[in-house]
């Protein structure tokens, strides 16, 4: 199957992870669609669920082969300790169906294709600065427009586990643990635009370590229940290599789930890739702000309440206003 005109459509509209905003949000922050991770937590005491069912087309022009892939992406994310940390477990449960018609043999693949315990931690939130998230009450478009500062970006960093278990065939003979390191930023360019990077040095320990990067832009609609977005994958290791490009709609239905459908497709013919996602992602909120006890003497320098002052001011309020001309 030739894929190029779908690749090259695909290509013109790549720029490309996910619409988000602060730490903890009034509403649902998802990593979903794509691959992308944000910078930020779901905040603490968040427990959310990501998933998605995905089939995908294979051909591989070297091997004359053809696959279909039906499958699953998961994800489980929770937010404790502090609104920056979150632990996270991810997963891919795929089932391929492969056809050598040279040979006429056909042949099934099911395992995990990703299966990853990781902790993220937001190292750096420049919205935290009070100043920053001030209104400019005079100027609209410093409010709604790109400026130059809007590009210092949040940054995480993020550290994982790969299990392999058992036989697996997408992975034969790799050891049951590797690791993964990976630094993810997110800018907000305006109040619709969202840009994320990722970057991570993934299976560490094995003889096929791979760098994945990643790079998305978000775009809220007019309605901003709406957002679209678009993404690029690369991937470069020995064992595979690939350029992959996304893009797809969210859509929230309410503050705590969202659902959203996505495609994308791979650059290379061994194999080619042509894939659809369905998605949806939804959590459960016991955040509470905590809140900061605020002395009211501090602004006296901790000055004690003399007995009777409001008495004493109240004596002097009288007598001024006795001495004032009633007009």
């Amino acid at each position: 199957m030739d894929f190029s005109f779908f690749k090259k459509t695909l290509f013109l509209f790549i720029l490309t992870p996910v619409f988000l905003s602060a730490q903890y949000t009034d509403v649902i922050n998802s990593n979903r669609p794509g691959r992308a991770i944000s910078a930020y937590a779901v905040g603490k005491n968040v427990v959310q669920a990501e998933a998605g069912l995905f089939y995908e087309q294979q051909d591989n022009a070297d091997l004359n082969s053809d696959s279909n892939i039906f499958g699953t992406d998961m994800a489980l994310r929770y937010g404790f300790l502090f609104e920056e940390l979150e632990i996270n477990w991810e997963g891919t449960f795929m089932k391929q169906n492969i056809n050598y018609p040279d040979f006429g043999i056909e042949g099934k693949l099911a395992d995990f294709s990703r299966n990853r315990l990781g902790v993220k931690y937001l190292l750096y939130d420049p919205y935290k600065n009070p100043e920053r998230n001030k209104p400019n009450l005079y100027s609209w478009r410093a409010n709604n427009l790109f400026q130059w500062k809007n590009l210092i970006p949040a940054v995480s960093l993020y550290g994982g586990v790969n299990f392999v278990l058992g036989d697996n065939p997408f992975y034969p003979g790799e050891p049951t643990t590797s690791y993964r390191g990976a630094i993810a930023t997110q800018s907000r360019l305006s109040p619709r635009f969202v840009l994320i990077s990722n970057v991570a040095y993934d299976r560490i320990g094995t003889d096929f370590p791979e760098w994945r990067y990643a790079l998305s832009l978000s775009y809220a609609l007019r309605d901003p229940r709406w957002s679209i977005f678009f993404e690029g994958q690369g991937i470069s290791g020995d064992r595979y290599s690939d350029i992959i490009l996304r893009t797809g709609v969210a859509r929230l239905l309410n503050p705590n789930f969202q659902v959203d459908l996505h495609m994308g497709s791979g650059f290379k013919n061994d194999p080619s890739r042509l894939f659809v996602v369905l998605g949806a992602s939804y959590r459960l909120d016991f955040h509470k702000d905590s809140f900061k006890t605020i002395d009211p003497l501090s602004s006296n320098q901790n000055e004690k309440i003399k007995r009777n002052s409001n008495k004493k001011k109240s004596k002097k309020r009288r007598k001024k206003n006795k001495d004032d001309i009633d007009f």
